[in-house]
């Protein structure tokens, strides 16, 4: 018989991007003002699981793309790191895509997207699960690629006779389109009330763009 741990560690895994798009679909919200350590340490609290660490992933434009942005998430980065989060970045890529506007004819534009963040969080997901690190892994996203972890997660539980819980948190509104969680997880739907408790004050622009 499998025995449930009476201390339950956990650790969380922030999909940075994914948890911004569903913010901003769920709550208004127009860019990433959530601290994922208040977050982690809010929804352990809740739950009585013993936070761990904080582990947070993202993609970061270059200054050349677009120097907001690059800013924003290089001084968010920083500031997790020296309050303790794990972080990992990589430089998003570009490709071109053609618009036909009416009486304009062909617009080019570029299209930054995330390459490798979703992998790097399967891997070291599955890595801290093997090593025994947590019984709660929390993923803050609704992304279903992630399923994959899961059945991962599973075999190696089964394996080694162990407990173990995996969470899908994500933002959540009664009007939204898409209220999932990731498939064949627990999901801890994120009202917006325990959302704005967690939002982080930084400013994370550059100067130029600051009133």
């Amino acid at each position: 018989m499998i025995q449930e741990p009476e201390i339950k560690r956990a650790i969380t895994f922030f999909d940075a991007q994914n948890l911004y798009r569903c913010a901003k679909a769920a709550f208004g919200y127009h860019f990433p003002n959530y601290d994922p350590i208040k977050l982690s340490t809010t929804i352990c609290s809740m739950k009585k699981w013993h936070l761990q660490e904080v582990r947070f992933y993202t993609g970061v434009p270059s200054v050349e793309d677009d120097l907001l942005w690059h800013h924003f998430w290089t001084s968010k980065l920083s500031a997790l790191k020296r309050r303790g989060a794990k972080t990992y970045s990589r430089y998003l890529q570009y490709h071109e895509e053609t618009i036909k506007i009416p009486d304009y004819g062909d617009y080019k534009h570029r299209i930054g997207k995330e390459k490798g963040i979703d992998i790097r969080i399967a891997i070291e997901t599955i890595r801290i699960f093997r090593e025994n690190k947590a019984d709660v892994i929390i993923i803050f996203s609704q992304d279903q690629d992630f399923i994959e972890i899961i059945d991962e997660i599973k075999s190696i539980a089964l394996e080694h006779n162990r407990w173990y819980k995996i969470v899908s948190a994500f933002p959540d509104n009664p009007v939204s389109n898409y209220r999932n969680g990731i498939n064949n997880t627990e999901w801890f739907p994120i009202t917006k009330d325990i959302y704005d408790q967690c939002i982080d004050p930084g400013d994370y622009r550059p100067r130029s763009f600051k009133r």
